[in-house]
């Protein structure tokens, strides 16, 4: 799948204050749990933390991709948030993330949810992109430059 059929506005943060991992993939989870109403913002934020505690999702250039497996629910949803600042991360390149794609998908969807990762990494590879995204002062604006780039 394509980021932008999993994506939608009320899923896009901008700037968000936060200053460490465990605190923006909070933020992230809360607002997925407004998507998914069967999963708590607590256990997506557990689907999240087991997945990190086998390595780092961030792929460097500021970029990390969290994701999670959902175990009560049928829909894959997609949130997309940037940091005010750089948060460090663990990513492969040591360096700290400010753009966080995060992909929450059921249990029975492995592969889809493989194809859907690397679709997001190579959107997430035209550095244009990412640059106008770090500039986005409003979700709307990011939604609209993710939208322009699928």
């Amino acid at each position: 799948m394509k980021l932008l059929e999993l994506l939608s506005l009320n899923c896009t943060l901008c700037a968000v204050q936060a200053t460490s991992k465990k605190r923006i993939l909070e933020v992230i989870c809360d607002a997925a749990s407004n998507e998914l109403n069967d999963s708590s913002t607590y256990e997506l934020l557990t689907s999240l933390m087991a997945r990190e505690k086998m390595g780092s999702t961030g792929i460097g250039n500021g970029i990390a991709i969290p994701h999670g497996r959902l175990t009560n629910s049928n829909k894959t949803v997609a949130i997309v948030a940037t940091s005010e600042q750089p948060i460090e991360f663990d990513a492969i390149d040591n360096r700290p993330v400010d753009i966080f794609i995060a992909l929450f998908v059921p249990e029975q969807q492995c592969e889809e949810h493989l194809v859907t990762l690397q679709n997001i990494a190579e959107l997430f590879t035209d550095k244009q992109l990412c640059k106008q995204i770090r500039k986005s002062t409003t979700a709307q604006e990011m939604f609209d430059l993710i939208k322009q780039a699928s």
